[in-house]
């Protein structure tokens, strides 16, 4: 059985508080999500649970692609906070974001993938827009498919990159569907409460499998 070394596991143990904030913060944001908390509190707390998964995956900076990834988590951190103030700048920052980070996927491609994974891949590149365009009324239709498609090419390109499937991609997978149940909240959904339970825990622990699966593997690539 692999022992690790005590430099690698004070290391881990330097940063893996930056983990459990993030994990209080994206708990505890869930818990206050309709507004009982003040203004400013409840925006910061928002916006911390993804920015301390920023500086978790900046702690790890000497490993080649981290930086890319904290510019990832910070964007995402900052779109939390904005869509709070205006939902266009938000989903703005967010779509920039995807951008980013399909950049980063698409420079790391598994080196064969199998036909199911290119499959699902492709499925999440075409579905993620077509159920978008679906699910959204008329006036906001346009825009919200042009912004789905960078998504689902985002998570499209994750599930089809060198990161592990079931940390990475299942966390792509989990942020395209927060956001389809924010776009089924503009139309089929205006009036359950399904959505509001769910968008934010899926796009959290999304953000988070997805942020810890890129570490984990880039220190195993290291090692």
């Amino acid at each position: 059985m692999a022992v690790t070394p005590p430099r690698q596991r004070r290391a881990l143990s330097e940063r893996s508080p930056w983990l459990l904030a993030s994990l209080a913060a994206g708990i505890g944001y869930w818990f206050v999500r309709d507004g009982q908390l003040a203004g400013t509190f409840h925006l910061l707390l928002k916006g911390a649970g993804v920015a301390c998964l920023a500086v978790y995956a900046l702690t790890w900076r000497k490993l080649t692609g981290a930086l890319q990834l904290a510019a990832i988590m910070a964007l995402g951190a900052a779109g939390d906070m904005a869509l709070e103030i205006d939902f266009t700048l938000g989903a703005a920052l967010f779509l920039i974001g995807h951008i980013v980070a399909l950049a980063f996927y698409l420079k790391r491609p598994r080196a064969q993938p199998s036909a199911s994974q290119r499959g699902l891949a492709a499925a999440l590149l075409i579905g993620t827009p077509l159920i978008a365009f679906l699910l959204t009324p008329a006036p906001m239709r346009w825009q919200v498919t042009l912004y789905a498609l960078t998504l689902g090419a985002m998570a499209g390109a994750a599930w089809a990159s060198v990161f592990p499937r079931y940390r990475v991609g299942v966390g792509a997978v989990l942020f395209v569907l927060s956001d389809l149940l924010i776009f089924a909240r503009m139309g089929p959904l205006a009036r359950s409460a399904v959505p509001g339970l769910l968008i934010w825990p899926l796009y959290y622990f999304g953000q988070f499998l997805i942020c810890t699966g890129v570490i984990r593997a880039l220190r195993a690539r290291k090692t």
